[in-house]
């Protein structure tokens, strides 16, 4: 059938029917990115039997209203929900699907409409949990880089302009440098009134309180280089309904468009074929109860079911400089550039493994436990962990930011969690653990003042010194060789 646009309560919303006569299963996306970018999506859906709509949110492209990120989604999903139902062509079941934002806008219709507009299944693909797990690692720190170009990119404006900080960046390099940060939307160009306030929320985990008493079963997909891969992960965990599934591969925010380096051609998943799959036996009542999964072992063809974890061992490390170092905000460590310098001062610490004499599998949470001090009273520790493969390449594998305030000088013990991993570190591999007092521009800088990284008008260098011989970096290492699994079958079942 011909796909037609309707206006949803002033939402403009794409339909498209599959061919005949009947009443269907549906399938909605709310998103804020352009509800035709979905078109082909929503003819895939419509070949398998369902009715697949797109909807833009509100004040988003040719929707109605003022755009407000995260702040409207329940009450406009709930109303959208209830139409699709009261049209001749649905059976009354409904999909809530997404990615990223528009992920967001399926849980929070799952979990915050009120009940008789819920859908009856959410797949949430790299879902942003809300502003705050957006805008700040766990520990506080700001996500700079990420905010910045999503904002830059969507935020106050109905349309979008997706390249919109690289080309100020191209302009003018140092752009994320000049402080005070609230000041980026005047050096951009253009007005972004919401900016400030996007770091004034820090309250985190509303949705995943809400997703414990979750009443319809959930598809969790994700990837290992994604910035949202904790969230996901909890997401599943935590989630209340009859049958949770996670499917976690060795790819990035783009999720099998951006394979990570360590991805092999088996972490190609069919994602489209799959989600139907599920979603057939969500709505029949098919799946299994319970938490289910597959999680693709990077470095290897390997999947390997949700629930694998690996032991917590203990991985020697020996300094190779920079026990004390000087944390300087105006020369940070770059986020981008995995190279160390090995002349001048040293900038951070550096400690690195032996060769690992055979292949390592590790699977789960890692962390790094140290004790140091720093001579300011606030002050970041960047914790990066690099692979150095037997080629000689440097690979990122993980990074961790805690921000510690306590008396100039005074050192003190502390965990630095890194993630989670799930990848084969082949015979010949050494790993570099870098401990530094920035990770820049993923993350904003510390001052090292006392003052808001976000409104900071001044920057001090803050010394640092570590105590290598405290230094413990924990691995989830799997003892044995692991049970695999095929994706295309633990999923639906």
């Amino acid at each position: 059938m011909t796909p037609f646009t309707v206006a949803v309560e002033g939402l403009a919303t794409d339909v498209q029917l599959p061919p005949g006569d009947g009443s269907f299963p549906a399938v909605l996306i709310r998103t804020p990115y352009d509800r035709r970018r979905h078109r082909a999506e929503l003819r895939g859906w419509a070949r398998r039997g369902f009715a697949a709509l797109a909807q833009d949110v509100r004040g988003r492209h040719a929707s109605h209203g003022e755009w407000h990120p995260y702040e409207n989604e329940a009450a406009d999903g709930a109303a959208t929900a209830r139409w699709i139902r009261r049209q001749p062509w649905s059976d009354g079941r409904l999909v809530a699907t997404g990615a990223s934002y528009a992920a967001h806008c399926a849980l929070a219709l799952a979990l915050d409409a009120p009940p008789e507009a819920r859908p009856d299944a959410v797949i949430a693909a790299v879902p942003a949990l809300g502003t705050a797990e957006t805008a700040r690692e766990p520990s506080g720190v700001e996500r700079l880089l990420a905010r910045a170009g999503w904002w830059a990119a969507h935020g106050d404006r109905p349309d979008s302009d997706e390249n919109a900080l690289d080309k100020a960046l191209a302009a003018d390099p140092g752009l994320l440098t000049q402080l005070p940060l609230t000041g980026l939307p005047d050096r951009l160009g253009r007005s972004l009134p919401s900016w400030p306030g996007l770091w004034q929320h820090r309250a985190r985990g509303r949705l995943l309180a809400a997703a414990e008493h979750a009443g319809m079963p959930l598809l969790a997909v994700g990837g290992h280089h994604d910035h949202f891969t904790e969230d996901t992960v909890a997401l599943w965990r935590r989630w209340g309904g009859p049958s949770a599934r996670l499917l976690l591969g060795p790819w990035g925010h783009g999720l099998v468009a951006e394979p990570g380096p360590d991805a092999h051609p088996a972490h190609r998943a069919g994602l489209g074929e799959l989600y139907v799959r599920w979603a057939r036996r969500a709505l029949a009542g098919d799946l299994g109860h319970g938490h289910r999964g597959a999680v693709g072992l990077g470095g290897s063809p390997l999947w390997v079911p949700a629930d694998t974890e690996g032991e917590p061992r203990t991985q020697p490390v020996r300094l190779l400089h920079g026990s004390s170092f000087t944390a300087d905000p105006e020369r940070p460590v770059s986020s981008a550039d995995l190279a160390v310098p090995t002349d001048g001062p040293p900038d951070r610490c550096v400690l690195v493994t032996a060769p690992l004499p055979r292949p390592l599998d590790v699977v789960g949470p890692a962390q790094v436990r140290l004790r140091a001090g720093a001579r300011t009273p606030s002050a970041d520790w960047a914790v990066r962990l690099v692979a150095l493969t037997p080629e000689g390449v440097a690979q990122r594998l993980a990074v961790g930011v805690v921000r510690r305030e306590e008396p100039a000088g005074r050192e003190a013990e502390f965990t630095v969690e890194l993630g989670r991993l799930a990848r084969r570190l082949a015979a010949g591999t050494r790993l570099r653990l870098e401990i530094a007092g920035h990770h820049f521009p993923a993350h904003a800088r510390n001052p090292h003042t006392g003052v808001d990284p976000v409104t900071a008008t001044r920057l001090l260098p803050s010394r640092r010194e570590v105590d290598a011989g405290s230094v413990a970096l924990r691995l989830p290492v799997l003892r044995s060789r692991p049970t695999t699994t095929d994706p295309a079958e633990e999923i639906p079942r």
